[in-house]
């Protein structure tokens, strides 16, 4: 996958590589507070050795075909991103998710971007069922979740332990069918 329009806003999905080290730090640091109420992505990545070193762990995983890690730049600045991780093409399985700096969120850039992500899980990996794993209290990685059509599988209490917090994590999932026929769905509205 190479850059991607989301629109005619200015705003585009691309793969995040280890060159792109110092401009993921600083996004990082424009929205790290915002980023980490609810998930640790990319609290180790404090200086530009680790933040390279985050991205090769991603670039790792997709030369292995286990995740995937792609920016979300608007007007040609990163302010978020997508990714795919646990991805088990033997099982089938997949699991996604999202951040985002404070300044591009309410565009719609996480959910536009995710129809593309999962379309390539299902699409081109054979993925049968992608998981979408958010913190109760994470109302707006939620609601993507609900936007994309997913079924709320249920709540694993106190899953997650973050910022001395326990944390209850909705699991909510897609499967291959029912992602296939809502998009044929919606290209037919589109027609």
């Amino acid at each position: 996958m190479y850059a991607r329009s989301l629109g005619d806003d200015g705003a585009e999905l691309r793969p995040l590589e280890t060159w792109h080290d110092e401009e993921f730090l600083a996004h990082l640091d424009r929205g790290r507070e915002f980023i980490g109420r609810f998930i640790p992505f990319g609290a180790g990545a404090t200086d530009v050795a680790s933040a390279r070193t985050e991205l090769r762990r991603w670039a790792d995983m997709r030369t292995e075909g286990t995740g995937a890690l792609h920016g979300l730049w608007l007007d040609g600045k990163l302010v978020g991103g997508v990714l795919c991780m646990k991805l088990d093409a033997d099982q089938g399985t997949c699991e996604v998710g999202c951040w985002l700096e404070p300044a591009a969120s309410g565009h719609g850039l996480v959910t536009r971007a995710m129809r593309i992500l999962i379309d390539w899980a299902v699409g081109e990996r054979g993925i049968h069922r992608v998981e979408w794993v958010a913190a109760a209290g994470n109302v707006p990685s939620l609601n993507v979740a609900r936007r994309l059509g997913m079924s709320r599988d249920g709540v694993l209490r106190q899953k997650r332990l973050h910022h001395g917090v326990r944390h209850d994590l909705e699991v909510w999932s897609v499967l291959a069918p029912e992602w296939r026929a809502a998009r044929a769905d919606t290209a037919h509205k589109d027609h």
